[in-house]
């Protein structure tokens, strides 16, 4: 069984000559295997299409999919309409449980949630949808009773947005004013002291930071009385000692209602969900959402890229994690060595810091709570801001990608990275960056029309593009879903490795800064009051002193070996920190 997609804002047939129609082998033998509608554009008929792909190939828009589905996917639960995106399976919300979805951006979560609200009827792939057919279709099933009540209207739903920075588009005035409207259970003070919000009450929605936006759409989505609440990424903008706060207020939310998680921080959720539901596909082209399966089985099958239950090859290869740190190598150049320096915004915050050295061809990770300086620390390493005492008496050149990222210029991705990078039409560009990144199929986009993941991606790609001797850059895993960053990782330490270049990547994402670091910065500190910057450490030192400041212990999953949290004072958690042994306690043992 085959489907096809048409991509109608990337079809241009106006300018085009319909190669799609042309090159047909079956239109070409008399068949109506590709017509054009009252829009102009192509309708491909799946039951007379062969699957040849040529229509794919010839298309100068990269507009057509032609997909294979496997055999054992048969009606979708939603599709839209003819040669338009097809949704099989539905998460399903139980009270008492916070129900996760894993899986890549454009893969049909939001779908299903709107379904699952009651927004939209699915429709079976027919020309509109009943609910007394939706009723048939799930008689028997723990879906059925939802929908009965969702077809009376007595299921109500808060949802918290993919994209917080889009919140200052929709609201101008002060963030007070936004949480009163949401106030429908009297917790809105409790969710302001769990958020640490109070100091931002008066100020206007559009002068708050991204980690701000974060933590105020999750209380206004917390703060409604409803039944069913869906979380779309609580991560991006907030620190880990954010995220697990975060992640035990959504807990306590899903004692008594239905809780629904998209979240692409596996650490986070695999502490934060009951059972989690993995949704495979291709992304704009068809996505199935499996069976719920406990977390852990679903995290470990994901990154193995096999789901055994649906005999489904996910991904070509695994999620791999170093079995073991990284070792230090003691035949590898120094780049520059640096003095300890320091740097103060008036009685505001003081940043200080050790002194370090940095190598050629490693990667650094830095950690840290949000507002203790590390993005002061590399705005003064690339040139940015100059300290108040000490001095970076170095001549190397650096390349900075800031944490928030905008689009100003209205202009073609293509000739935005031309412009960055000389090297953007050279083979290794395109098969170590462009391609790993996925970003050739961007190229005619403008830069200001990017979705947050493509902009993000598109920035790290123009970051590593330049020529420089050191690459900067501050939470690069923010939007991205878990193929991305996995990809985005291989793709910056390959670089740095095969380059010999030093990269410094600051991120809250623990399994990123695990795949990705040789050696880590740990800030420690009171945020937006002081922080303090350690030198370079081993990751195991790193890391254990970073875990003892959060007070959360990590072991290793003995199927894949990545992180897994403790549970607080559970047997483990207690042997590991009365070791001191926070992180790397199974390689510790052996």
């Amino acid at each position: 069984m085959r489907i096809a997609i048409l991509n109608k804002d990337r079809c241009q047939p106006r300018r085009c000559s319909h190669e799609c129609e042309k090159y047909c082998p079956r239109v070409r033998t008399g068949d109506e295997t590709i017509v054009f509608g009252d829009d102009g554009k192509p309708l491909v008929s799946e039951e007379l299409c062969v699957g040849c792909g040529i229509c794919v190939h010839k298309c100068p828009f990269e507009a057509i999919m032609i997909i294979g589905l496997p055999e054992a996917l048969t009606e979708p639960t939603h599709r839209y309409g003819p040669n338009g995106f097809a949704l099989y399976g539905l998460p399903t919300p139980q009270v008492g449980r916070v129900t996760g979805i894993l899986g890549p951006n454009g893969i049909g979560k939001s779908t299903a949630v709107q379904i699952l609200s009651g927004n939209l009827l699915p429709n079976f792939s027919q020309e509109s949808g009943t609910w007394d057919k939706v009723l048939e279709y799930y008689a028997g099933t723990a879906l059925y009773d939802y929908f009965s009540d969702v077809a009376d209207g007595e299921i109500k739903v808060s949802q918290k947005p993919q994209y917080v920075d889009m919140i200052p588009k929709a609201f101008k005035g002060k963030t007070s004013e936004l949480l009163d409207k949401t106030d429908e259970r009297g917790k809105l003070p409790e969710l302001v002291e769990r958020l640490n919000l109070s100091h931002v009450l008066d100020h206007k929605i559009t002068e708050l930071s991204g980690g701000e936006l974060q933590r105020v759409a999750i209380a206004a989505c917390a703060a409604k009385d409803a039944d069913f609440y869906f979380f779309d990424e609580i991560s991006p903008y907030l620190d880990i000692y954010q995220r697990i706060n975060s992640a035990q207020l959504i807990q306590e939310i899903a004692e008594d209602k239905a809780v629904l998680v998209v979240e692409h921080d596996l650490a986070i959720l695999d502490m934060l969900a009951d059972v989690v539901h993995i949704a495979y596909g291709e992304p704009g082209g068809y996505g199935v959402i499996t069976h719920p399966k406990g977390v852990r089985i679903a995290i470990n099958q994901y990154l193995k890229g096999y789901l055994p239950e649906e005999n489904v090859r996910v991904r070509s290869e695994a999620i791999k994690f170093e079995v073991h740190p990284p070792r230090m190598g003691t035949d590898i150049s120094t780049l520059m060595d640096y003095a300890a320096f320091s740097k103060k915004y008036g009685d505001a915050f003081s940043l200080s810091t050790d002194g370090g050295s940095l190598k050629q061809g490693e990667v650094l990770g830095i950690v840290g709570p949000n507002g203790i300086g590390k993005s002061t620390f590399v705005k003064i390493l690339a040139g940015e801001v100059l300290p108040d005492e000490g001095e970076l008496d170095h001549n190397i050149k650096i390349s900075y990608k800031p944490q928030y990222i905008k689009a100003d210029t209205a202009i073609p991705v293509r000739y935005f990275l031309r412009s960055v990078s000389s090297r953007f039409d050279s083979s290794y560009y395109q098969s170590e960056i462009a391609i790993p990144l996925q970003i050739e199929r961007l190229y005619d986009h403008l830069v200001t029309e990017l979705s947050g993941g493509e902009l993000q991606r598109v920035a790290i790609a123009a970051c590593l593009s330049q020529d420089a001797d050191m690459y900067i850059l501050d939470e690069p895993s923010a939007h991205l879903d878990v193929e991305q960053r996995s990809m985005a990782t291989k793709v910056i330490k390959r670089f740095a490795e095969n380059n010999r270049k030093t990269a410094m990547v600051v991120d809250h994402d623990i399994y990123m800064i695990d795949m990705l670091s040789e050696r880590l910065i740990v800030f420690e500190g009171e945020p937006a009051v002081y922080g303090k910057a350690h030198k370079p450490s081993s990751m195991q030192d790193g890391m254990n002193k970073f875990l003892a400041n959060l007070g959360i212990t990590f072991r290793r999953d003995e199927d894949t070996s990545r992180p897994r949290v403790n549970k607080p004072n559970s047997r483990l958690d207690r042997e590991q920190k009365a070791k001191g042994e926070y992180y790397y306690h199974d390689i510790m043992d052996e």
